[in-house]
């Protein structure tokens, strides 16, 4: 059998290993829809194909919002992880005492919902 295969929705392309990390992580939390989606067209290129974009949104609408979005333009919803923002929480952009950012699909600090999408194309 010959010719080009599809790798399954949540593998990257043949030859090609996932890191562990996103390589971009894009932070929509307080903006509304469609502004989440839209950050994450405009930035899914910044990133190689088989690597991975994590966005951090505090819409409501931004689960199903990512999931359709990945269906129709061909790339894979990897991990959705949510947290709700509580005492301890942390600013957008910090972090705690000075520590790493969270893993990929880990829960943003500062409260709101982490998408790990893989671009498949």
């Amino acid at each position: 059998m010959t010719g080009d295969r599809t790798p399954p929705p949540n593998q990257p392309p043949p030859g090609q290993s996932p890191p562990d990390r996103p390589q971009a992580v894009l932070d929509a939390r307080g903006r509304r829809c469609p502004i989440p989606i839209i950050e994450l067209a405009r930035h899914i290129g910044d990133v190689d194909v088989g690597q991975l974009i994590e966005l951090w949104a505090d819409d409501p609408a931004a689960a199903a919002d990512v999931a359709a979005w990945c269906r129709m333009r061909g790339h894979a919803l990897v991990v959705e992880r949510t947290r709700a923002a509580g005492p301890g929480s942390v600013p957008p952009g910090e972090t705690p005492d000075g520590a790493e950012s969270p893993p990929a699909g880990a829960s943003p600090p500062g409260g709101g919902d982490a998408y790990l999408v893989r671009r498949l194309r």
